[in-house]
């Protein structure tokens, strides 16, 4: 007898090739599940809406600034629907904001309003004495529209003293976002310092960052793998943890030498714009995005705006529910205080 044959066989081991005695058998679908049923049994198996088909039951328009000038552009579609708007002031000094929202009715031209924005600049830091805007009653919530473009300890103060308000801050982010992380880093950096010992106090709404300001030169099949791009992805995904923060869904700051958007340029907008707010809406959810239509860009008129912007999240997949809050739901709540 050899050696090789007095050597015992290794016994199997007890991993998975042990416990498994077979090949399992998988259950086998018959092959009308992987086909449509006829015409006669069609309510049985929906097809998801078309993107065309999806509108919003009512709009809220979350900015404002002429109402109108909007009412001549906004469209059919867009001011057949409108529930209500934000009426923004931001352009105002603080005098004439103060008597504009001391006149302010519930509605402006037959549109209920929402809520007024008013100017509050962070360079400033701690108001000595609040407006009397924001101490006294007034017929429509106010919220503050301010703008940042750099981190100075006055503007760490006044944010964070407004938040302590419990107020609504409306920021028009307008650090440079084109050249990579710095812009980013440095809105990060702000809202950090801004929040740190504020807990669920007041609510930031961000705006200029969905979508961003863009090159327009910048082929799409580049974009994807561009800088500024991916900066744009991480950043989004680290802001959307601070608790209390909205994005505005503005028309972006594109330049074009236009009058008017053709066919072919509104289409290639719409590329553009569903790779950024695809992303944005995977890091803060559809119940965080508002949608607003000023500042009107020179080449988009509001109703233009509104069937660009409800088109791209429509052909992203998202549902009536989510198409709702976008376009209503959620700036009623962030602005009105319902929920």
């Amino acid at each position: 007898m050899s050696s090789a044959a007095a050597i015992p066989k290794s016994p199997p081991s007890p991993g998975v090739g042990a416990r498994r005695k077979g090949p399992k058998t998988l259950p086998k679908l018959p092959l009308s599940a992987f086909s449509p049923p006829n015409s006669g049994t069609s309510e049985k198996f929906p097809l998801p809406p078309s993107p065309s088909a999806v509108h919003p039951e009512t709009i809220v328009d979350a900015e404002i600034v002429d109402v109108s000038a909007w009412k001549k552009d906004s469209g059919e579609e867009l001011g057949g629907k409108i529930s209500g708007l934000v009426l923004s002031l931001k352009d105002k000094g603080s005098e004439e904001a103060e008597k504009i929202v001391d006149q302010l009715e519930t509605t402006v031209e037959g549109i209920p309003v929402i809520a007024a924005l008013v100017p509050f600049t962070l360079e400033d830091g701690v108001p000595a004495s609040a407006p009397s805007y924001l101490t006294k009653p007034s017929k429509v919530p106010v919220a503050l529209s301010t703008s940042f473009s750099t981190p100075t300890a006055h503007c760490v103060s006044a944010l964070s003293w407004a938040l302590s308000q419990d107020r609504v801050v409306d920021i028009s982010v307008q650090t440079d976002l084109q050249n990579g992380e710095a812009g980013w880093e440095t809105l990060e950096d702000f809202m950090t310092k801004s929040t740190a010992e504020l807990v669920g106090k007041g609510t930031i709404v961000l705006s200029n960052i969905l979508p961003p300001p863009l090159d327009l030169s910048l082929p799409l099949v580049k974009l994807l793998t561009h800088y500024t791009y991916r900066a744009f992805q991480s950043h989004t995904a680290a802001i959307s943890l601070f608790p209390n923060v909205y994005v505005k869904y503005l028309p972006p700051a594109w330049e074009t030498d236009a009058k008017s958007l053709d066919d072919a340029q509104l289409k290639e907008w719409k590329r553009r714009i569903k790779m950024y707010l695809g992303h944005a809406i995977e890091a803060f959810g559809q119940e965080r995005i508002i949608f607003g239509s000023s500042p009107a860009h020179p080449s988009l008129p509001s109703g233009t705006w509104y069937e660009l912007a409800r088109e791209s999240l429509a052909e992203l997949g998202i549902e009536q529910e989510g198409i709702d809050a976008v376009f209503g739901a959620n700036a009623k709540k962030v602005y009105g205080g319902s929920s």
